[in-house]
């Protein structure tokens, strides 16, 4: 009896650690460059196992190493303009804004402008 009571708080613990790691995001926004959505300092909560995305969309991915949180500016297959030539979004990429665009590393300056789908950690849901 006493080594089923030991598994009920380790099959939880092992639980919560998968929630978290293939299910649910929490994490933090440390700069100011989605304001005046998501404020610095701000608390985020996403969601791992998404469907379609959508111009709008909040979203966590990584990019050089480092955790952002960006707006979906375009989709797969979306013409944009930029630098006075318009490109379109390749298949699987998205091209991503802060909402402080005075004050946002985004897609406008990288060499690589698109965010790659298998880079997307979550969608956001709350904040």
């Amino acid at each position: 009896m006493k080594k089923k009571l030991f598994l009920i708080p380790l099959l939880s613990f092992v639980l919560v650690l998968l929630l978290f790691r293939y299910v649910i995001y929490i994490g933090y926004v440390p700069t100011n460059s989605m304001e005046p959505t998501i404020m610095s300092g701000d608390k985020i909560f996403g969601i791992r196992i998404f469907g379609e995305l959508e111009v709008g969309d909040i979203i966590v991915f990584e990019y050089n190493g480092t955790n952002m949180v960006k707006r979906i500016a375009a989709c797969p297959g979306d013409r944009i303009k930029i630098h006075n030539d318009e490109i379109k979004i390749p298949k699987d990429c998205y091209y991503v804004l802060g909402d402080n665009c005075v004050n946002s590393y985004d897609s406008r300056f990288w060499d690589e402008p698109f965010v790659r789908r298998e880079k997307i950690i979550a969608v956001i849901l709350l904040q």
